[in-house]
């Protein structure tokens, strides 16, 4: 049975109580403020609905993620990553990023990126939650992806791109900067042939959940904002 959940409180159910279809909606109601999605992403779940929708929470079993030591690059973008036509910087322009991810796909219709969910995480993004990392060609912003880092985890959200692999650039950058800070996890929630291609794979909702409890609150040496 779904849970509700009310206003007053930030209490999650147990991830054993997502279901298995659709795979893992644990939960829905509730807010998008800036307690509650923390409290979210402690617990092992997050938010994605659509328009009209009540916000619905999610915890699927299995979990993709990237083991930022598993990193891989083809020798195509490695070449691209060589040329060096693009800059990357992290935290300078997240309201842009959020909103190029917001835009349409022409594979797509519509987005679960909606005007309050680009505005809470704009919220986490000033309470130093969340964070973006933008491509740059020619001082244009041509790509980049946003998402949430908490102890040594990363928890990635979405990407966008408007040129050839700039969101691709923004991510393998993102990688090694999170592998060289002594991250250990980033958490793609679901899997792509795009992320898998990367050297993402699924692993147990369990076992993610044990790497909440070690590396959730765990110092790192991140230096956001460069």
């Amino acid at each position: 049975m779904l849970t509700w959940l009310s206003r007053e409180d930030l209490v999650f159910p147990p991830l054993e109580k997502a279901m298995r279809e659709p795979n893992g909606l644990l939960a829905a109601g509730g807010d998008l403020s800036p307690q509650r999605l923390v409290a979210a992403y402690r617990h092992g779940c997050f938010p994605w609905y659509q328009e009209g929708q009540p916000i619905l929470w999610w915890s699927p079993d299995p979990r993709t993620v990237l083991y930022p030591d598993a990193l891989h690059v083809s020798r195509s973008l490695r070449k691209t990553l060589r040329k060096g036509g693009f800059t990357v910087t992290l935290d300078q322009a997240f309201t842009e990023v959020i909103r190029g991810c917001a835009a349409p796909r022409s594979y797509a219709d519509g987005t679960w990126i909606t005007t309050p969910m680009q505005e809470a995480y704009i919220q986490l993004h000033a309470l130093g939650h969340a964070h973006s990392v933008e491509v740059w060609q020619e001082n244009r912003l041509v790509g980049g992806l946003y998402g949430l880092a908490m102890g040594r985890l990363f928890f990635g959200e979405s990407m966008f791109s408007r040129t050839t692999d700039a969101s691709k650039v923004g991510f393998v950058t993102l990688v090694e900067r999170l592998q060289g800070w002594g991250f250990k996890l980033i958490d793609c929630q679901m899997p792509t042939q795009h992320l898998a291609g990367f050297g993402a794979r699924p692993i147990p909702r369990s076992v993610f959940a044990e790497a909440l409890a070690r590396h959730l609150d765990e110092p790192t040496s991140a230096q956001w904002g460069s």
